[in-house]
């Protein structure tokens, strides 16, 4: 158990396999929600990814936002590079792909279950009216959208030049590092009426 658990690749993959095998073990059953199995696969698998890559996104929000950038300052000087030249970066990595894959399978899920009209237009076909949910999450996937508008052209590009990760003028990097820390903490601000959206129509609604 301890080789498995030293390799992040393979216990990742031990766990992909577990949890499709808990699919495949109830799927099956008879109370299930739909009759059609190939549909409630899919949207099971959409439904699961949409979570999985939404956890892996806003979770590296939170840890930028509760861990990296408030205990940068108390970092010394010559142990900053670290972070800097190592963690940082790959973290930037899974974060804003993270947030292409919350986007992307979020879009499939409303789609797939009648609502993505809906939702995107706030229920306007039918005055706005907020008393089918549809406004409701669409709020929450408005918020979404402006979350990963803000990732991508935003703190990202401003992150690649805070990091010397693109040539740019030394005086630029504090600039660059206030501009991307200042628009991961409008992601925070927006993050959690986003997941009250997100986490709360299904039961408000069904």
């Amino acid at each position: 158990m301890g080789a498995l658990l030293s390799n992040f690749r393979n216990t990742f993959i031990v766990s992909v396999v577990l949890a499709i095998v808990l699919i495949a073990v109830f799927a099956g059953q008879p109370n299930n929600t739909t009759g059609n199995m190939h549909e409630l696969m899919g949207h099971a698998a959409m439904r699961w990814l949409h979570v999985f890559f939404g956890i892996l996104w806003i979770g590296l929000l939170y840890y930028f936002n509760f861990v990296q950038i408030r205990t940068m300052p108390k970092i010394p000087d010559e142990l900053k590079p670290a972070i800097g030249k190592f963690i940082a970066p790959e973290a930037l990595f899974w974060f804003r792909w993270a947030a292409v894959g919350t986007l992307v399978t979020g879009i499939l899920v409303a789609w797939a279950r009648g609502y993505l009209v809906q939702a995107m237009t706030l229920n306007a076909a039918n005055g706005f009216a907020l008393d089918d949910g549809h406004v409701f999450i669409g709020v929450g996937m408005w918020l979404a959208i402006i979350m990963f508008l803000n990732v991508w052209l935003v703190i990202w590009p401003n992150q690649k030049i805070a990091l010397g990760l693109v040539e740019a003028p030394a005086e630029a990097k504090p600039k660059a590092a206030r501009t991307a820390m200042l628009f991961s903490r409008t992601n925070l601000l927006l993050s959690l009426p986003m997941l009250v959206a997100m986490t709360m129509r299904q039961t408000m609604w069904g």
